[in-house]
């Protein structure tokens, strides 16, 4: 005969088992930025265009739901780049994360004396990142800053 278990204590050892054998996910890594562009050129703004790269440290796959980030560079705002489209992320994987967002010239000025002459700049990303596993989604908020030698004579 086959001891009755009470649907309590099943669903009680199911919450554990589930809450034991999901780890935290691991932050995603930055590696590097690709196919820096200038796409619309204009007097006032101007649309810029890259392609960040980043790893996946973790042994499971996940979904970038929502990007809203600003960019900075040595402390300027340079652009505000707010993303909705749904990108899976493999596990321990590089993945390609697309950037646009618009640049306030004016602000563009400030640097352009570092950038041309190819000294470093401070480059800081700051805002949040909807990311999650079978649509269930969290935020989670992005604080990046690095130095980087950039030069348009490269």
């Amino acid at each position: 005969m086959i001891p009755k278990i009470s649907s309590t204590l099943l669903a009680t050892a199911v919450l554990i088992f589930t809450l034991f054998s999901c780890a935290a996910p691991k932050a995603l890594e930055y590696q590097d930025y690709k196919n820096f562009g200038i796409h619309q050129l204009g007097f006032s703004k101007s649309e810029v265009r890259l392609d960040l790269e980043y790893f996946n440290p973790n042994n499971f796959g996940l979904q970038l739901r929502r990007t809203d980030v600003d960019v900075f560079i040595n402390n300027n705002l340079l652009g505000h780049s707010a993303s909705d489209t749904l990108i899976r992320i493999p596990r321990k994987s590089s993945f390609i994360l697309p950037i646009r967002f618009d640049v306030d010239m004016q602000n563009l000025f400030k640097n352009a004396w570092n950038t041309l002459v190819g000294n470093e700049v401070n480059v800081k990303v700051t805002g949040s990142v909807k990311v999650g596993k079978a649509n269930v989604f969290m935020s989670f908020p992005v604080n990046y800053e690095e130095k980087q030698k950039f030069s348009v004579f490269q």
